[in-house]
């Protein structure tokens, strides 16, 4: 098939690669002309403009949005008077699913189709292939197939789910058709609610083993720090990396997040290149939103979602006011900070 590509990031751009290996061919457009050059060079139709880039497909034409969310309303108003009926458009990045319900609503009306694909695979993606999870009329989706299909992992290596051969889809293969607009999204959306609060367990737990030690580090005898009462309890130096490799194998609790970790603290076991702020793109508020809208408890999606916004020191002034109130109540004096 013939498919054009707006956006050619880390994910944009790989994902181009791994469709070119499969014999599809690609219009690309970025911001970066050293991007579409690049591309080009592997085989892609370099796009100057998004004029260029529709002028340059085959009717009806399929253009793939691999864009940040907040840019894709600009984007789509800026392609909308260029397209014609029956083409597709596909947005393939994080977007709210409640927007891709009314941009669906819309291109219809124009007789443009639209689809929303939630896109897990990262910049691991050319290599693994990309898990997608797809929203959108069911025959669109059937004409995309071979572009789903090309992009996804595939069955692997993974050992098949008992009973799976009994049943028919291509959930197996790593993508599927998860119902109307916005089903893709949504899904894509609880999936990165879940992936915070993996990440946050690791981290935590990680860290605890990290703190098994304090009973060899000296501490303040003072009305302001409470005591270690036994510290021989914790006087354990762990290798970090090696108990994070020891668990990816045959554990409970190995996954693909803690294949990256593994990796990340064998690299270096003090992880100094990071300063311990984490961004949050979007998907992890808008999952705890949709639990309180339809009264589904997430407390460790939740509590995932605020620990981010610690990170990023916006609890700093909520621990300025604990601060000043012990001051007032006890006479407290704080601490420097790390002591």
């Amino acid at each position: 098939m013939q498919l054009g590509m707006i956006g050619i990031g880390r994910m944009g751009g790989n994902m181009v690669r791994r469709l070119q290996k499969s014999g599809h061919k690609c219009v690309v457009y970025g911001r970066s002309p050293k991007a579409v050059k690049e591309l080009e060079g592997e085989g892609a139709t370099g796009a100057a403009s998004l004029d260029d880039l529709v002028k340059k497909l085959q009717k009806p034409r399929v253009i793939w949005l691999m864009v940040p969310a907040a840019a894709v309303e600009a984007t789509l108003h800026d392609l909308l008077g260029k397209l014609q009926k029956d083409d597709v458009v596909v947005d393939g990045g994080n977007s709210y699913y409640v927007d891709d319900i009314r941009r669906a609503k819309e291109l219809s009306a124009k007789g443009i189709h639209y689809c929303d694909v939630g896109t897990s695979g990262g910049v691991w993606g050319l290599e693994r292939g990309y898990c997608q999870m797809i929203g959108g009329e069911t025959e669109v989706v059937k004409r995309l197939d071979p572009i789903f299909k090309s992009l996804a992992p595939g069955r692997g290596n993974l050992d098949r789910t008992p009973g799976r051969d009994r049943v028919p889809g291509t959930a197996e293969e790593g993508y599927l058709h998860c119902g109307p607009s916005g089903a893709g999204h949504f899904v894509k959306m609880v999936h990165n609610g879940i992936e915070y609060g993996l990440m946050e367990a690791y981290a935590e737990g990680l860290s605890i083993l990290k703190h098994a030690n304090a009973g060899k580090s000296h501490r303040e005898t003072d009305a302001e720090t409470t005591p270690l009462r036994n510290p021989e309890h914790y006087q354990y130096d762990f290798n970090l990396a090696d108990i994070t490799e020891v668990w990816r194998r045959g554990s409970v609790v190995a996954s693909w997040l803690l294949d990256l970790t593994a990796i990340s603290l064998l690299d270096q076991p003090t992880l100094e290149r990071f300063s311990g702020r984490v961004s949050d793109s979007g998907e992890g508020r808008w999952t705890i939103l949709a639990a309180i809208e339809s009264t589904a408890p997430a407390p460790v999606l939740t509590a995932s979602l605020f620990q981010r916004f610690t990170s990023r020191g916006e609890n700093d002034f909520a621990a300025k006011v604990l601060s000043a109130m012990r001051f007032q109540f006890g006479g407290h004096i704080e601490k420097k900070s790390g002591h």
